[in-house]
């Protein structure tokens, strides 16, 4: 029966010898359509970034001419945007987005955590209506969700007034002269549905029975969360924290429209976006994407490494 039931979901006899390459196909072909549609939407434009990066300019039109040959490649332009970010003119707009992009994290886990946390463990019959509400954001658009704080945060907005009912300060603030809370909230407030969501996944599978063991074994409540429960969450809180920090490291329309594009909120998005749209150097905006691409990479590579050897601690 087990082998019939094998040979059944791999598509060919279990006994066979060809069965496990006719099931190793099966599974291949499935994920063929991903494959491609990977290929397309990554590997291509990463290659054109590439060959804008290292490519030439129409010394008469002024335009980028792309090198697809890798032989043609011209690492001296890239070399020069590179010396601009370690030690010349980029390298404040590097610091200040890992800054910004460091403080929103820390505000999605301090907000983000304990919702997580209780739609998971303690919601009940209410967390289908509150998972609900947490995907609701996603019914609108990023940008018309900016351009309504927008409206909240301008001098005589509902915050500045709210702040002067409160007595908590003069009540007309210009939040969005250049104002820095000003991003690092408008990047928590945009990526925290993808901070709670993941986080809430991880909390949700912990296995209960160690959580009950805790408390019988005397633990308090908070020593069996700082000792149990955030241990076991720390995988899918690193998972959280890289789905945000990876689009916040390379956000531009939040700065964009919450301060008007202000160059002392400036970050390597609006940089980016400056290089390819709005100048003559699309080879500096593709070489910067390449630099943000690699430090992004290393935040991976650390991630998948720590997965895997928590991974591995947990087999042993």
């Amino acid at each position: 029966m087990a082998d019939a039931t094998t040979a059944a979901v791999t598509g060919g006899d279990a006994t066979a010898p060809g069965g496990h390459r006719s099931g190793t196909a099966f599974w291949a072909a499935l994920a063929s359509p991903g494959s491609l549609l990977l290929v397309a939407l990554f590997v291509v434009p990463a290659y054109a970034i590439l060959a804008v990066a290292f490519g030439g300019i129409d010394p008469i039109l002024r335009t980028t001419v792309p090198a697809w040959n890798p032989l043609d490649w011209d690492l001296e332009r890239f070399g020069d945007v590179v010396s601009r970010v370690f030690g010349g003119d980029l390298t404040r707009v590097f610091l200040r987005t890992g800054i910004f992009a460091g403080l929103a994290l820390v505000g999605c886990f301090v907000i983000g955590y304990p919702v997580a946390y209780y739609v998971a463990r303690k919601a009940g019959r209410n967390r289908g209506l509150l998972l609900g509400l947490l995907v609701l954001p996603f019914w609108i658009s990023y940008l018309m969700r900016m351009l309504a704080w927008v409206n909240l945060l301008q001098t005589d907005g509902f915050i500045n007034r709210i702040l002067g009912w409160l007595h908590l300060g003069s009540g007309n603030r210009n939040w969005l002269d250049g104002d820095w809370p000003t991003v690092v909230f408008g990047l928590v407030y945009g990526y925290i549905p993808f901070f709670i969501l993941p986080l809430y996944a991880a909390l949700e599978r912990l296995d209960g029975r160690l959580i009950e063991a805790s408390r019988d074994l005397g633990a308090s409540s908070a020593s069996t969360f700082l000792r149990v429960t955030l241990p076991l969450s720390i995988p899918g809180l690193m998972a959280a924290s890289v789905i945000i920090l990876l689009p916040m490291c390379g956000d531009y329309y939040t700065n964009t429209y919450l301060t008007g594009g202000s160059p002392r909120t400036e970050m390597v998005g609006n940089q980016i976006e400056f290089f390819l749209r709005g100048s003559s150097q699309p080879q500096a905006g593709a070489s910067l994407v390449i630099i943000l691409m690699a430090f992004l990479t290393i935040a991976m590579a650390y991630y998948l490494a720590s997965v895997a050897r928590s991974q591995r601690e947990s087999a042993s």
